[in-house]
């Protein structure tokens, strides 16, 4: 592991001279030690006394500054991203639900086809005509049912499966928001299958009616299972792809803190849907009028 600098200077051996530390602008600062005695201690040398000025004390809290950057500046930047706040209250219980529909980045139509890829793995997303009725109580304690469409994602490289799942959503009228009711994943052993109302599991958004810049969102809302949220990092983009040219088209960060290093970027264009899924590229889609 390498060594803080921060650390190491405590290491540096300060003799009965002068300890010189050259800052910006050419500064150059001096501590000149008042007493001969040394005291030893682990890594070093300190000093009976030293002189303490004005500059001296700037100095050494420029220094406390410098180090605290170096030592916690990733820390601090991970307690920052841990900070932000995902909304997982979307007042569901106002909602009346639909299973067909669209909003401007995801629809719900049956027969919806996308397939996106990098040239080796391909993503296959269809809109099947097929439903499932959800049960389950509301965080606020409301029990509702909901008839779920069913959208599969087909995942495979060189012609061979590496995951499928079986997806559930609704649109809520009032908002033209799309929510994420759970899915089942396919091999088991790949995990991440979750269902509204099973373990504390509730629903998501996977994308709202109105598409707001830097709005942030649970998408799936499952405790230690499934906990994708959501970032609007990016609006008004132009992206070219196999499938077309498109305008307006949005940037979506997704993380999760069950893996706190994992980061995903989606891209979406209005009328058509997701375009970009991390590496993979948008090549055809069939969508219904």
């Amino acid at each position: 592991m390498m060594k803080s600098k921060c650390s190491s200077f405590g290491s540096l051996r300060m003799d009965r001279s002068y300890l010189f530390i050259n800052l910006i602008n050419d500064w150059s600062w001096t501590l000149r030690l008042q007493g001969r005695n040394r005291y030893p201690f682990k890594g070093g040398v300190i000093m009976k006394e030293i002189y303490f000025g004005a500059k001296a004390i700037a100095l050494l809290s420029v220094m406390a500054l410098v180090c605290s950057l170096l030592v916690g500046g990733s820390a601090w930047a991970a307690s920052k991203q841990d900070k932000k706040v995902f909304t997982t209250d979307f007042r569901i219980e106002e909602c009346t639900w639909a299973n067909t529909g669209r909003n401007a980045y995801f629809s719900l139509n049956i027969n919806d086809f996308l397939r996106l890829t990098d040239g080796q793995v391909v993503l296959d997303i269809t809109v099947l005509n097929e439903t499932r009725l959800i049960n389950f109580v509301t965080a606020k304690g409301v029990p509702l049912s909901v008839l779920t469409r069913v959208v599969q994602e087909l995942e495979t490289e060189n012609g061979s499966l590496i995951e499928r799942s079986r997806n559930f959503f609704a649109r809520c009228l009032e908002t033209n928001d799309i929510f994420y009711f759970g899915e089942d994943v396919f091999p088991v052993a790949i995990g991440g299958s979750w269902l509204a109302g099973q373990l504390g599991a509730q629903p998501g958004v996977i994308m709202p009616g109105t598409f707001l810049l830097g709005a942030r969102y649970f998408q799936e809302v499952a405790p230690d299972v499934a906990e994708d949220r959501a970032e609007h990092v990016a609006m008004g983009l132009q992206i070219s792809t196999d499938a077309g040219d498109f305008e307006d088209c949005v940037e979506v960060l997704e993380t999760t803190p069950l893996e706190r290093k994992s980061k995903s970027i989606k891209r979406y264009c209005p009328g058509i849907g997701l375009v970009f899924d991390g590496e993979l590229e948008l090549v055809d889609f069939n969508l219904a009028p």
